[in-house]
């Protein structure tokens, strides 16, 4: 059983930007693989960004691409999420999932097994 929390939301003006952090417990991550989503106000929950423990492949949606990094620390056993050039529209309650096994073609769908609460990222001036 996984446990995680998310962490590193707030408020942000556009242009900025913020880290946030997953950290797990529990279970190493070792192996998993690794996502966060994000729900906008009003928007369905959509997955941004994946990590592969094994690899350190990571997968983006084209929204976020080149602006967004997610990376791992494994002592720490905490994946990040590196948010730079924040908009308005990046406003949304982030969320971080894990999941042992899953398909490529997957990596950013709903299929994870173990999600946290979630942190809030607003970006307003």
């Amino acid at each position: 059983q996984v446990q995680l929390e998310e962490s590193g939301g707030g408020l942000v003006q556009p242009g900025g930007s913020l880290r946030l952090s997953c950290a797990a417990s529990g279970s190493t991550l070792a192996g998993y693989y690794v996502a966060w989503f994000r729900r906008a106000p009003g928007k369905t929950r959509e997955g941004i960004a994946c990590l592969t423990w094994s690899d350190g492949s990571t997968y983006y949606k084209d929204s976020v691409q080149g602006r967004f990094t997610i990376s791992r620390d494994n002592a720490k056993n905490t994946v990040y999420l590196q948010m730079n050039s924040l908009k308005p529209e990046d406003t949304a309650v982030y969320y971080c999932a894990a999941a042992y096994a899953i398909p490529h073609q997957l990596v950013l769908t709903e299929i994870y097994d173990y999600w946290g609460q979630g942190t809030r990222v607003t970006v307003s001036s």
